[in-house]
């Protein structure tokens, strides 16, 4: 059983997911954008600065997506207790280190 299979009921993020969606939608968009620029054998300079505000969206998303982990899972499982409360803030500080190194 993989991470996600052990995590029933409603996310931390499902108030957000249309706007979520909306803004990964964008990224989308910023990728295949910057696969015309590539094609089209546009100025170096130019296509760092879109890959650079991509990942700059990219992370936007990713700290939401934390904060509503941490204000949602994390919170409910720290007021739980028990082993589900050190799991889950073992796994919210995995994923800070694995955002930190990216």
């Amino acid at each position: 059983m993989t991470e996600s299979e052990t995590h029933d009921g409603p996310h931390g993020y499902i108030s957000n997911k249309d706007a979520y969606l909306k803004r990964l939608r964008r990224i989308e968009g910023q990728a295949r954008g910057l696969q015309g620029m590539v094609t089209d054998d546009k100025y170096c300079i130019d296509i760092l600065t879109q890959i650079s505000a991509m990942t700059s969206a990219l992370e936007s998303v990713a700290l939401g997506l934390l904060d509503d982990h941490l204000n949602h899972c994390v919170l409910h499982a720290a007021m739980a207790g028990g082993a589900e409360a050190e799991a889950k803030l073992q796994e919210a500080s995995a994923a800070i280190a694995r955002l930190v190194r990216s």
